[in-house]
Order: C-alpha cells, then sequence, then structure tokens
C-alpha cells in the first residue's frame, strides 16, 4: 500500500474520548485497517476498526504480546511480574493452566449468593436518598468487594485502592500511570508475603499460592504478584463500567428499558447487548508484529504495534444490522466484548454473573429510575470506556 496516510488520533481532541463511535464509523468506511500516531507515542502504530479483521487479530499467533520478542521489556512486567496479558504461549498456556485450577466456574457460582447479598446491601444504603451517583453507589463498589473477596484482600482503604487501579488503566499523565504501578506492586508483595506465612486460607489468592500442576510446576513469586496484579485489576475495573454503560444505554433508550421492565428474561440479552453497544474496554490491550504481516492489504512491519479496537468492531454494520442501535433483543452472538482467541477473557462468568445481578436487582428495586443530570466525564486513553459519574434519580 505504500505510505499510507497516518491518522494522528491525538488531534481528534475529545472526540475520541467523548464520542468514539462517528469517529470509528468514518475510518471503517475508508476501510478496516489504519495507520495512526497515538497521542504521547513516538512511532506510528496500526489501528483495527472492522469486525472480521479485529476478530482474526484478536487470535493471531504473529501478534504477540512479549515484548521481549522485540527487545524490550515492559515496565508493568518489571515492575509487578509475568501474567496473562504479557504472554505469549508457551508460558501463557501454563500461567493460565495454573490459574484456571484455581479459578473456576464452580467457584464463580459460589458466589453468587454473596453478590446478591452485596448488591442488595448497597441498594439499602442508596435507595432511601432518592438520588445517587450510580458508580460511587453501585457501580464500583460492587465489583471491588467481590475481587478483593474472592482474592483474599483484606479491607483496605477502599478508595486508596481505587485510585490506584483508574491511574493504571486509564492514567491522568505517564508519570502518575507509573506511580501507581509502583505503589500497587509493593502492596501486593507485602500481602503475597502475609499470606504465605499465616497459613492457609479459603480465598484465590491463597489457592494460587498453593496450586501446582502434575509435574510438580507452581507460580513463581513475580507470576504470582503478576497475576494478583491482572487479576484486582481487570476484575473490577472492566465491571465497574459493564454495570455504568449498561444502566446508562437503558436510561437514555426508554422504549429498551421499558421492554425489559415488562420482560425481565430479556436481562441476559440485554447484558450480551449492552456489552456490545458500549463494552467497558474500548481496545485490546497492546500487541505488536512478532514477524512482518498483512492485515487487510496493510503491510505491516515487525515490532509495529497493532490496536484492536473492541468498540469499533462491535459497531461494524457488516456484522450488526444497524449497529447503532440499542436492541437488548438482538442476536450478540460473536461480540468481542471479552476478546477472543487464547486471550479470552478469564473472568467472562464473573462480569456477567455481576452485572446481570446489579442491573437486575437495580430494576427491580428502582422502578422509576432515570437520569439526573449529565453523567461525568468519560475515562481518558484508548483502552476503557467507562464514565467517571453517572448520576441517577428514582
Amino acid at each position: 500500500m505504500g505510505r499510507q496516510h497516518v491518522v494522528d488520533l491525538g488531534e481528534l481532541g475529545d472526540a475520541l474520548r467523548t464520542d468514539p463511535h462517528p469517529v470509528y464509523a468514518r475510518l471503517r468506511e475508508q476501510g478496516p485497517v489504519h495507520r495512526v500516531r497515538l497521542p504521547g507515542w513516538e512511532e506510528d502504530a496500526w489501528l483495527v476498526v472492522g469486525y472480521e479483521e479485529a476478530r482474526a487479530a484478536l487470535a493471531d499467533p504473529r501478534l504477540a504480546k512479549d515484548t521481549g520478542k522485540i527487545g524490550l521489556t515492559a515496565m508493568e512486567e518489571e515492575m509487578i511480574g509475568r501474567h496473562l496479558l504479557t504472554t505469549d504461549p508457551p508460558q501463557h498456556t501454563r500461567l493460565r493452566g495454573l490459574v484456571t485450577r484455581a479459578f473456576t466456574m464452580r467457584r464463580v457460582e459460589q458466589l453468587r449468593p454473596r453478590i446478591q447479598q452485596i448488591t442488595d446491601e448497597l441498594l439499602d444504603e442508596m435507595l432511601p436518598a432518592g438520588r445517587a451517583d450510580l458508580i460511587a453507589a453501585l457501580a464500583y463498589p460492587l465489583p471491588i468487594t467481590v475481587i478483593c473477596e474472592l482474592l483474599g484482600v483484606p479491607g483496605m482503604d477502599r478508595e486508596e485502592f481505587r485510585k490506584m487501579s483508574t491511574e493504571v488503566v486509564a492514567p491522568t499523565n505517564g508519570q502518575t500511570g507509573y506511580e501507581a504501578i509502583v505503589q500497587l506492586g509493593e502492596y501486593l508483595t507485602e500481602l503475597i508475603e502475609d499470606k504465605r506465612s499465616s497459613g492457609p486460607t479459603d480465598d484465590l489468592l491463597s489457592d494460587l499460592i498453593r496450586t501446582t500442576a502434575e509435574d510438580g510446576d507452581r507460580l513463581s513469586a513475580h507470576e504470582l504478584r503478576g497475576m494478583a496484579f491482572l487479576l484486582l485489576i481487570a476484575g473490577h475495573e472492566t465491571t465497574v463500567n459493564l454495570i455504568g454503560n449498561g444502566v446508562h444505554a437503558l436510561l437514555t433508550h426508554p422504549g429498551q428499558l421499558a421492554a425489559l421492565r415488562a420482560d425481565m428474561t430479556l436481562l441476559d440479552g440485554a447484558v450480551e447487548e449492552m456489552l456490545r453497544y458500549e463494552g467497558p474496554v474500548q481496545s485490546a490491550t497492546y500487541r505488536f508484529a512478532a514477524e512482518p504481516l498483512e492485515i487487510a492489504g496493510a503491510a505491516i512491519a515487525k515490532g509495529t504495534h497493532v490496536v484492536i479496537s473492541l468498540t469499533a468492531a462491535q459497531r461494524d454494520g457488516e456484522r450488526y444490522g444497524d449497529p447503532d442501535r440499542f436492541d437488548i433483543r438482538r442476536d450478540t452472538r460473536g461480540h468481542l466484548a471479552f476478546g477472543h482467541g487464547i486471550h479470552y477473557c478469564l473472568g467472562a462468568p464473573l462480569a456477567r454473573l455481576e452485572g446481570r445481578t446489579a442491573i437486575g436487582t437495580l430494576l427491580e428495586r428502582a422502578p422509576a429510575l432515570e437520569l439526573d443530570g449529565t453523567p461525568g466525564e468519560w475515562l481518558p486513553g484508548l483502552l476503557m470506556r467507562g464514565m467517571r459519574s453517572l448520576p441517577v434519580r428514582w
């Protein structure tokens, strides 16, 4: 294709942050893959915006996660440890195997009554006031409580933890992101040491410390810290946005909200449509070409970063008819909100369970729920898609 036109995403200003869909629609019209300049990056990258190309790219082994293949070490990996999103097979296969031994479907299913209980307690506290910021009152505290209890993180200063973790996924600037990773790394090192010395308890982190494969393999201290980091961050930041974005979609589409209220058996499908229509993850975590390759005719050189936009792919009209319409009865099969291929989200069953419980219970207990003013600003960066606040009343 020769020297393709480079789209400078930084020049788009707030358009990509507040409402990226028209931007992605314009790019899709011109083609499924674009050479782009990312804000704060020196080198160009490639942005995949078409559904078929995104799905194929997510499962393409030539798009690697391990920066060691191009002679670099990811800052996160140096400071925190290796985890599922910084490794490729065979290391990834080994790590995922060890983690899935401890993080089973049975364990998720056992959390169901506790998730309902936490949801009810949060709503007991929230509902008498008549109005609230739904993010602060429900969407944030539910998943953070669940993931901290699941991992066995003591009731630490949740607000402090929230600041740290939000800085990691949507840094205000490079320095704050770096500091947050350092802080979290130190916290997790202490936590793992405490668990090692205090003897076995029934939580996921203790299980990960003890988990041993048939051949005697187990997670190293560095890997344990990396996995704890991934489970903590991915285990709550995404679900916050699933609940926030999902409720926002319902409240801005009264016909769909009424249809769901009239028939709550539509809830599971509604949550899947929320994931497609405004999923919590805007772009899959970075991949780069471990060897030269072509995507839809674009020649991608070895070492180049490839950003796969899940938000863009899920509004591709080639895959979903009338893609900008929020339709809770839509067939959403094949949506990419949890990724695709070997990096498919390990926590998808837990996220679905929390999303369905929170949204279903909220609708039952607040029959007159509506927006109460403008939502807060959307998170910065290309990784997450979510609002800082969502004022509602009932």
